[in-house]
């Protein structure tokens, strides 16, 4: 079987995946699954010498504006909570738009996509920080710092944000009619 090679950079043409929104809807449901636990389960437990904590990622950022980190509360809120939603919202709109059509061009709807797989990049930071505390707060009898049950469900639920993003086919966004007569 013969396959065909682009005329400008010789690399091989590959069809369409006619399966990719099967699996872009599979992982983003397993992310969505994963997402809840993740913010209902404590992210970190702390103990002390005379106490024992545990901290939900927005209980966390609370306790973190009383005790005058608003700054910090907030890189993690938007860590946590916004940018998640919004890549769960980002591919939900991008896997309907290719069935039913959209009034936003493929141009921008291809712009949405990179900015979701660019920002699924940066995902992981709230799994590291988790990794990082536990590590240097160990104090023996004194203190020390644990990932809680969260830190698996959220690491698991940005991994298959990221693999629903990477199944996703973005040449369907040019397989409509309507994209066949847009020039932005």
């Amino acid at each position: 079987m013969r396959t065909e090679r682009c005329g400008r950079c010789g690399s091989h043409l590959q069809s369409r995946d006619t399966g990719s929104l099967g699996r872009v809807w599979a992982f983003w449901l397993a992310g969505l699954i994963c997402y809840v636990p993740a913010n209902l389960n404590p992210m970190l437990i702390t103990q002390t010498l005379l106490s024992s904590s545990k901290s939900t990622i927005v209980g966390g950022a609370v306790d973190l504006i009383h005790h005058g980190a608003i700054g910090v509360a907030i890189i993690i809120l938007v860590a946590s909570v916004l940018i998640p939603v919004g890549k769960f919202m980002a591919i939900a709109y991008l896997a309907v738009s290719v069935r039913r059509g959209s009034s936003i061009s493929s141009a921008r709807r291809h712009h949405l996509f990179e900015v979701v797989e660019f920002i699924g990049r940066w995902s992981m930071v709230d799994v590291f920080v988790v990794a990082i505390l536990s590590s240097l707060v160990q104090l023996s009898v004194v203190a020390s710092i644990h990932p809680g049950s969260a830190a698996l469900t959220f690491a698991l639920s940005v991994i298959f944000t990221m693999l629903s993003a990477q199944a996703f086919d973005t040449r369907l966004f040019w397989d409509t009619k309507d994209a066949r007569n847009e020039t932005t």
